[in-house]
């Protein structure tokens, strides 16, 4: 078995990937950026544990670890989901603080400071309504 084609796939998924991170500044699409790098990863890992296994039998070598593959591409999904968790959790945080999500705006070297997008005033967020008063006066609701 010759995987030529997930290989050719995977590379194009990854360099799809990092175009996607080194052009993008929308936090989102940076997140599917770095999802479909991971996904790249996937298909290599699963790919080759199913050829290298075939090819030491040929050679008469015992395979050392069937699904060797197939597990590293499970732990791989896992730190994409928690990837996901987080990152999403930082976009939506980003977008109440600067109603904008691109991540060239963000003032990384000055903390504190809220500019709004390409420098105008702070945003102030909607109001929602009265805030409600907790029924337990030890838990303080907070309305952003």
């Amino acid at each position: 078995m010759r995987p030529v084609i997930p290989y050719v796939v995977a590379a194009l998924l990854f360099g799809l990937g990092v175009y996607g991170v080194l052009r993008r500044r929308n936090a989102v699409l940076l997140l599917m950026s770095v999802e479909l790098m991971l996904n790249a990863v996937n298909l290599i890992l699963v790919t080759a544990s199913a050829a290298l296994p075939l090819a030491a039998a040929g050679t008469g070598a015992a395979p050392a670890a069937a699904h060797t593959g197939q597990v590293f591409a499970l732990f791989v999904i896992v730190v994409a989901a928690a990837e996901v968790g987080v990152g999403l959790a930082i976009v939506l945080q980003l977008y109440r603080m600067r109603a904008s999500v691109a991540v060239d705006e963000v003032p990384l070297d000055r903390p504190g400071i809220q500019d709004g997008p390409a420098g105008e005033a702070a945003v102030e967020p909607a109001e929602t309504g009265p805030a409600v008063e907790p029924a337990n006066p030890t838990v303080q609701v907070r309305t952003p």
